[in-house]
């Protein structure tokens, strides 16, 4: 964690920000004023709730500083640690930086796409994190994993780790922990944008060196 300076900003903004929220009994009112929600961008009001809604643009990132509850907070935050720690170290502070907040417009749009006029809010990091686990599948995945057929190992082992992910994240909301809404399009589209961008920065971050 030492040489991941990035991630333990992250972690630490994440972690302060929910656990106020949580403790202050705001969370109801957090998740509607900050949280992520697809019908805003179709042209709804937001009702008065004791407070200004952040600007519709903003709440990808307002929303992954917002949790359901310990348990969901934890599990972001202890993946986030482990992947974000181990992919910082490859990409540096700037390259972390830059693909957690692309995952998080990233998990929105996969949130957005098969409902455009959903009114739940999403909330939790676990979006923009899928595209740090992503990164991290495809930069540390090839020893890892077996070729199947024309499939290349990175990438099995990218599809294993999405996979257990998404799997976790289900149990977790399931079991009630996560609100019981598990926001399945985030994560996909989070993970994908990891995927996508892991290579770029990576090779931005050595021709800068």
């Amino acid at each position: 964690m030492p040489r991941a300076p990035a991630t333990v900003v992250i972690l630490a903004a994440t972690a302060a920000a929910s656990l106020l929220i949580l403790l202050s009994g705001a969370l109801p009112f957090a998740a509607v004023l900050g949280g992520f929600l697809p019908a805003r961008f179709e042209g709804l009001v937001i009702p008065d709730v004791h407070g200004a809604p952040v600007p519709a643009w903003a709440t990808p990132l307002t929303a992954a500083l917002i949790h359901a509850g310990a348990a969901h907070l934890t599990l972001n935050l202890v993946t986030m640690a482990f992947a974000g720690a181990l992919t910082e170290r490859a990409l540096g502070p700037v390259g972390l930086i830059v693909l957690y907040l692309v995952g998080a417009y990233a998990a929105a749009f996969g949130q957005w796409l098969p409902d455009p006029y959903s009114t739940v809010p999403m909330i939790g990091a676990s979006g923009a994190i899928s595209a740090v686990v992503g990164a991290y599948a495809l930069l540390y995945g090839r020893g890892r994993a077996r070729a199947i057929g024309p499939v290349p190992a990175t990438l099995v082992h990218a599809a294993w780790l999405a996979a257990a992910w998404v799997g976790i994240q289900l149990l977790v909301g399931l079991a009630g922990f996560g609100g019981g809404q598990i926001a399945v399009g985030a994560h996909v589209g989070g993970f994908l944008a990891g995927l996508a961008l892991a290579r770029p920065l990576l090779m931005l971050r050595y021709r800068r060196a």
